[in-house]
């Protein structure tokens, strides 16, 4: 009788009290999943003992990795004098202070408690400014878990409907009707189509939301050219152009936005800025941002939370964006341009049709000669979700390497040219071990197309 591992034993436990064992679908993983025991710098050991080079962190929240000391000397001496109050804290400020002068499009900021919080907020806001209900969104995007920013997340070639006037597809089994009614899905990058789409209801959107490097579209940038019509469009139509920066603040100093010419009027962020603790903020223009003051007379947008803005998170993340400075940036995104560097020359040797797709610290990788473009170009297929699963499996198993299930890396400050080498050593590995299921699905893929 084989004996059963400590995270499977763990695990059945957690069946009697967790829906599916586990608070987060993005943590299960067959037959069970591991659990993590201690982590510092970019290595976590789980419970059996066995350490793996992290480049998922967190989802992209750890920009520093794990157990970073100077956030932790910082948060202990934050702990002692309380970690949540009924009062304001000094912190907030000083760190509202630090993201205003390092954003230009920063002029006010509210701290919240999560990514999807801070989009939640973000629409809301825009609604009230406009007085409209309707927002405008690309397909295939993840925006968090609020109903409205959920539509056409995982829009699919059953239900997708025609490229032109894409359909608005609910993601949660129950979410009302009048939810998908009230949002308009577009094609990211594509201007021409995007514009007559935004055209037939300019009068009603409240707001167009723009991931800048959208992962779950494919994890491509924004093209400038996109980015700035979107902008006119929106002042042409007293609407707003808001960008959710929560993956995507780490791409530069100054977040993706950086790489534009033309300013968002809000802004969500998340996960990086919260030094590896729950984190959401909303920052943008100060009279959009006016929605939530309580000094106005009509005040459109009453909002709070109990946790927001505690000095717990407000210390982390103020710590943890200190240290994320220019010199880190650019270390950083010089790093994992040699990683990415380095895994073409992997693809090359395995000899497989994969592509790679990304911008500052991350990157993420498809199974297809040729980049995608859109979503519906880099969409898997049920045979291609598997063969992911299996060089996921491959790494994790195999090479001891914890990746995101797209594919995807999100690199943190405290790697160096070892892990780099560990990862692409290992992907070629991978590769060639996996190789006649990738082949396979070029052929697939290419009687498909004709």
């Amino acid at each position: 009788m084989t004996k059963k591992s400590n995270s499977e034993k763990l695990y059945h436990k957690a069946e009697r009290v967790l829906a599916g064992g586990v608070s987060r679908n993005t943590v299960f993983r067959q037959p069970y999943p591991n659990y993590a025991n201690t982590a510092a710098g970019c290595y976590i050991t789980d419970i059996e003992g066995v350490e793996r080079i992290d480049f998922a962190n967190n989802m992209a929240a750890l920009i520093h990795g794990h157990a970073f000391p100077p956030v932790i000397e910082a948060v202990i001496e934050q702990l002692r004098k309380g970690t949540a109050y009924t009062l304001a804290s000094e912190i907030e400020v000083a760190y509202a202070q630090h993201l205003i002068k390092r954003v230009k499009s920063f002029e006010r900021i509210r701290f919240v408690n999560s990514g999807t919080e801070a989009v939640m907020a973000m629409i809301k806001a825009s609604r009230a400014f406009t007085g409209r209900s309707k927002i405008a969104k690309a397909e295939g995007t993840y925006h968090g878990t609020y109903d409205f920013a959920e539509v056409s997340q995982t829009a699919n070639p059953s239900n997708w409907g025609d490229i032109d006037h894409p359909s608005s597809v609910p993601l949660a089994h129950g979410t009302p009707i009048s939810v998908s009614n009230d949002v308009i899905i577009f094609p990211y990058n594509d201007i021409e189509r995007t514009l007559a789409i935004l055209d037939q209801q300019a009068d009603q959107i409240a707001c167009v939301i723009i991931d800048p490097v959208p992962h779950r579209v494919g994890l491509m940038p924004g093209n400038a050219e996109f980015i700035e019509a979107i902008y006119n469009w929106t002042r042409r139509n007293c609407s707003l152009l808001v960008f959710d920066e929560v993956i995507t603040f780490r791409v530069n100093f100054g977040g993706a936005q950086e790489n534009y010419s033309v300013k968002p009027d809000l802004t969500s962020l998340g996960k990086i800025i919260g030094g590896g603790f729950p984190v959401g903020a909303i920052a943008g223009r100060a009279d959009v941002m006016k929605v939530f003051d309580p000094h106005e007379k009509n005040l459109l947008l009453p909002y709070s939370g109990t946790f927001s803005a505690n000095p717990v998170t407000m210390t982390a993340g103020y710590k943890a964006m200190e240290y994320f400075d220019k010199k880190a940036v650019t270390q950083l995104n010089k790093l994992t341009q040699t990683a990415i560097k380095q895994i073409h020359e992997a693809i090359q040797l395995a000899d497989v049709p994969v592509s790679v797709t990304g911008a500052g610290s991350m990157f993420r990788m498809h199974l297809r000669q040729k980049p995608p473009t859109s979503y519906r170009e880099a969409y898997q297929s049920k045979e291609e979700s598997t063969v992911v699963k299996e060089l996921l499996d491959y790494m994790y198993n195999h090479e001891n390497i914890l990746m995101i299930n797209t594919f995807t890396c999100m690199l943190s400050t405290v790697m160096t040219q070892n892990e780099i080498d560990r990862l692409t050593e290992g992907l070629l590995h991978a590769f060639k071990a996996l190789k006649p299921k990738i082949d396979k699905l070029k052929i697939t893929t290419e009687r498909l197309k004709k």
